[in-house]
């Protein structure tokens, strides 16, 4: 099978990955590229994180999975060969970032690969966004690059902020879930 794998390498020398759960229709009539089978918060030195490849975090399951785990911050690698592509990621990834009260980092390609079949452009806006509520930027946005620009998003971020936010925010989207009514149910664990 091939699979869509993001890795992760910590500062104490691990290595961890995370396997696209949701190949695009484009992807699998391309490549035959075939779902993963699991998603797990990541451990690091500064706090659990969750990574969602692309496709994946136009699924707000995912993203509450991940975040039931401890994640307080979801990295989302992407390839978007056009800017409404771009476009629909960055709208989803700024609702999981409202949805789940936490910082949500994406990061983009750029350039061209004219000689790989459905790989010849690329479009992309890498950013880190936020919650929009106090204390975080009013538009939710800690930093963000130009299009299609070879660079790096920097922002200084607070995770004692998001634990605030949680417990007294204007709203507390994760304490005010109606367990009464519904949840979240993972089928499979790693």
């Amino acid at each position: 099978d091939v699979l869509n794998i993001s890795y992760v390498f910590l500062r104490d020398g691990s290595v961890h990955t995370q396997q696209k759960l949701h190949p695009t229709p484009s992807e699998r009539m391309w490549w035959n590229i075939k779902g993963g089978e699991g998603a797990l918060a990541i451990q690091t030195d500064c706090g659990p994180i969750g990574v969602m490849i692309c496709y994946d975090s136009e699924f707000p399951e995912l993203a509450r999975h991940l975040v039931d785990q401890g994640a307080l911050m979801l990295f989302v690698p992407f390839c978007t060969d056009e800017r409404r592509g771009y476009m629909r990621v960055r709208y989803c990834c700024q609702a999981r970032a409202v949805e789940n009260q936490c910082y949500v980092a994406l990061s983009g390609v750029v350039g061209n690969l004219p000689n790989v079949e459905n790989m010849d452009i690329h479009y992309a806006e890498s950013c880190i966004l936020t919650p929009s509520d106090f204390p975080f930027a009013r538009d939710g946005v800690a930093a963000d690059t130009a299009p299609n620009t070879e660079t790096i998003a920097l922002a200084d971020l607070s995770l004692s902020d998001l634990l605030t936010a949680r417990q007294s925010g204007a709203v507390q989207n994760l304490k005010d879930r109606r367990f009464d009514l519904y949840s979240v149910k993972w089928k499979k664990t790693d």
